[in-house]
């Protein structure tokens, strides 16, 4: 009998096996920083948790499309997410169905938690993905699992040099396949017999390792992350971006999945990886919400302070840009272009800040800039590269 080369071949399919031992230690390290996360969103106001949400939900949605060598117009994707969140002042801008099917796709996955997951739902989310029945110039199956009796492959490469990276379940066996999986995700929220971060690296590869959609299984597969996520939460869950921690991760990302899906069923490796992943995902997570008490902490130091439209509004526009992001720092041009105002009104706006202490120049003559008087927040320039030569006197 030849050796598997898919683990959906192998005889224990789909019962997977992982080592608990050896999961103890990154299983809890994700669960600490999801804690800590839920800890910090606690911190701040419901407004800014409204605004923060709003981010992450947003560069979630354009990096599970990056997954898939797809970008989506943040202006779009921020115009929806702030209308589906109540968010006032956003820019309204055309959204294009495939990018407003998503987004529903998302919130469904976050918000109905407490539903089963049925295939009915699974096949509505794959027909949002693609309104129009295309993926670019390529007409896709949708309101269906796939039916074509080809081999289901996942590949890479120029054409006729194509590398194989994994091959599915045939067609035929796609519906039997996803009752078992949907049978186990649907049990498993009830019972709650497994680890939540373990289970939703378990659904995610079991998803991805059936295939079940001619298209879009790499973006379902994240929202079934986001809704196991959620399940183990008991509330909405958005403020993970586990997409986006992928997405930064997502060579190694894929060469894990792919690993598991070679392998024997034994997926340690895999939960790993992946509970690692759910890790750094919180922790960057983290990183936003201090920015966003840091920005709140500087406007309620600095609420006495006289300030003009001009002013309020750069000074927003060097917050929300973050620590050292602000490329650049501020010049009396950018506060030019930024407000449509003079140079000469500019400067003295710049200056007046410097006077009040919520900024602080930098630079000379034309290389003058100003950055925030917030510790750390300052953009500096690179320095020039060492050519590495050394007189020695």
């Amino acid at each position: 009998m030849p050796t598997p080369t898919w683990v959906w071949q192998t005889a224990r399919w789909p019962h997977f096996t992982f080592d608990t031992a050896r999961l103890i230690e990154p299983s809890n390290r994700a669960r600490d920083a999801a804690g800590q996360l839920r800890g910090k969103a606690e911190a701040i106001g419901a407004e800014d948790l409204k605004l923060l949400q709003a981010d992450v939900w947003s560069q979630s949605a354009v990096a599970t499309a990056a997954i898939e060598g797809e970008t989506l117009d943040m202006a779009a994707v921020r115009s929806s997410v702030a209308g589906r969140l109540g968010i006032l002042g956003t820019p309204e801008v055309p959204v294009p169905r495939h990018i407003d099917g998503l987004l529903e796709v998302m919130n469904d996955a976050a918000t109905h938690w407490q539903q089963e997951l049925t295939e009915a739902r699974l096949i509505e989310w794959q027909a949002l993905l693609f309104p129009d029945g295309r993926s670019g110039w390529h007409t896709v199956e949708t309101g269906t699992y796939r039916t074509q009796g080809d081999p289901m492959q996942v590949v890479s490469g120029p054409a006729g040099r194509e590398v194989v990276h994994y091959s599915a379940p045939p067609a035929a066996a796609v519906r039997a396949e996803m009752r078992s999986f949907l049978d186990w995700f649907n049990r498993t929220q009830e019972t709650r017999e497994l680890d939540g971060i373990l289970r939703a690296g378990i659904a995610h590869l079991w998803f991805e390792s059936i295939h079940p959609f001619s298209d879009g299984n790499g973006r379902l597969g994240r929202a079934i992350i986001d809704r196991a996520i959620s399940q183990e939460m008991r509330a909405v869950s958005r403020l993970q971006g586990t997409s986006m921690g992928l997405h930064r991760e997502q060579r190694a990302y894929y060469e894990a999945l792919n690993t598991a899906q070679r392998g024997t069923g034994e997926i340690t490796g895999w939960l790993t990886w992946f509970s690692n992943a759910f890790c750094n995902a919180c922790r960057a997570s983290i990183v936003l919400i201090d920015e966003a008490l840091e920005r709140a902490r500087f406007w309620s130091e600095h609420s006495q302070v006289d300030l003009n439209a001009r002013q309020r509004k750069a000074l927003n526009r060097m917050l929300v840009a973050g620590p050292k992001r602000f490329e650049g720092g501020m010049t009396t041009r950018k506060y030019a272009a930024l407000n449509k105002s003079t140079h000469i009104t500019s400067n003295r706006d710049l200056v007046d800040l410097v006077a009040k202490r919520l900024l602080v120049r930098d630079g000379r003559g034309r290389s003058t800039y100003y950055n925030l008087t917030i510790p750390g927040w300052g953009w500096q320039p690179a320095r020039p590269a060492s050519n590495g030569s050394n007189s020695g006197r």
